[in-house]
């Protein structure tokens, strides 16, 4: 137990560059082996559970490089977040309420090429933004426009007629 301590140091003590080294290449692979573990709409989509999970597991991570948590146990609970996450997941998906809780739901912005007002402002979005979505989508004229919609994860898509 010794030599593991001179390798990775002790939480709570400072550290030297070595220690926090060693640390930083075992959170490294660590954090590599979570990403896997975790697929990828984890950190792909970034829904409202998707940030959480990634702000939790960076934080949780960073203490364990800097010294400021135990090592083993800090991994633990990272692993924890992300065997969490991915049950939320799946209870998302099978139990139909709980989605739009924890992920979110879609929301239309504009019908026909009738903006919805209400629905910008109820969403953050202004006419700047709407016509910049428009922009990367193609499209010049919002007569030429179904229907636009921001997604759960924020995106804005835009169904053409």
């Amino acid at each position: 137990m010794d030599a593991l301590t001179d390798i990775f140091g002790r939480s709570g003590e400072e550290l030297t560059w070595l220690q926090m080294s060693a640390r930083a290449v075992v959170v490294f692979a660590f954090g590599v082996a979570l990403v896997r573990i975790a697929s990828k709409r984890a950190f792909g989509k970034w829904d409202a559970l998707d940030i959480i999970v990634s702000i939790m597991i960076g934080s949780n991570l960073s203490r364990a490089l800097t010294g400021n948590a135990p090592l083993l146990p800090t991994m633990a609970a990272s692993l924890t977040l992300i065997l969490l996450h991915a049950a939320l997941a799946h209870l998302a998906v099978r139990i139909r309420p709980l989605g739009p809780f924890l992920k979110g739901s879609a929301a239309r912005l504009v019908t026909d090429g009738e903006v919805d007002e209400k629905a910008l402002r109820r969403h953050g979005i202004g006419r700047r933004d709407l016509e910049e979505a428009l922009r990367c989508s193609g499209v010049e004229d919002l007569a030429e426009v179904r229907s636009v919609w921001i997604e759960r994860n924020g995106s804005i898509s835009v169904v053409k007629d």
